[in-house]
């Protein structure tokens, strides 16, 4: 009897896909919490032994390791479709905002999935997904969990892309939207209360979960 390999296993459903991004964020959060307490208790403990020492980086070493075997096996879950956040959003997420902004009455001259804007050589911002149309410039931060920090990068995102715009002469409405599998009802808040739409995964698509006083902020 032939086994299967991975390349003959069926590509993972987009529900799996972003409950696979969800665990490995998870874990990978759990990990860099243990490492910083692991470095902090070794920092404290510099009148060790050497061998002491030696097992504590022994240990992270191990949890890493750890880390890397989940990471490969989502790869093998997700099959057909590359573990990367760039796949997600062009595959994903792209064409469910799409539809969800033209049912609040956008439509967009150009789409495109994640940009790296530059000036002057260097690097400015990296953008998930860049909706665009004559008047209106949407930039959207895709996370399989947004916390609050993403929130924060994401408004000082767009503070710098707005200054970005006014030195070209570019005075397009800027909007943001925070998007991701799943919200905590403290990260959707400080979402909404920084004028961001916030987009959740449903099935194969996104949707628009907004307060009923929502109002854009416009950057």
């Amino acid at each position: 009897m032939m086994m299967a390999t991975i390349s003959d296993r069926p590509p993972a459903t987009p529900e799996e896909i972003w409950a696979i991004l969800r665990e490995t964020t998870e874990k990978q959060k759990e990990n860099e919490r243990q490492w910083a307490e692991s470095k902090r208790q070794h920092d404290e403990d510099r009148a060790g032994t050497k061998r002491q020492r030696d097992e504590d980086w022994e240990r992270l070493n191990k949890m890493f390791d750890k880390t890397d075997r989940r990471i490969d096996n989502a790869n093998e879950k997700i099959g057909g479709l590359d573990n990367s956040l760039g796949e997600i959003v062009e595959h994903l997420v792209a064409p469910g905002i799409e539809d969800r902004f033209a049912e609040l009455g956008f439509s967009f001259d150009r789409i495109s999935p994640n940009v790296r804007m530059k000036k002057d050589g260097k690097l400015l911002a990296e953008i998930d997904l860049l909706l665009e149309n004559s008047e209106s410039v949407i930039v959207v931060e895709v996370k399989a969990k947004p916390n609050t920090r993403d929130v924060e990068k994401h408004r000082a995102r767009l503070e710098k892309l707005r200054g970005h715009y006014n030195a070209l002469n570019d005075y397009r409405r800027l909007y943001g939207v925070m998007a991701g599998a799943v919200f905590g009802p403290t990260e959707r808040k400080t979402a909404l209360e920084a004028g961001f739409y916030v987009a959740v995964q449903s099935g194969d698509t996104m949707k628009m979960d907004l307060s009923e006083d929502f109002i854009p902020g416009e950057w």
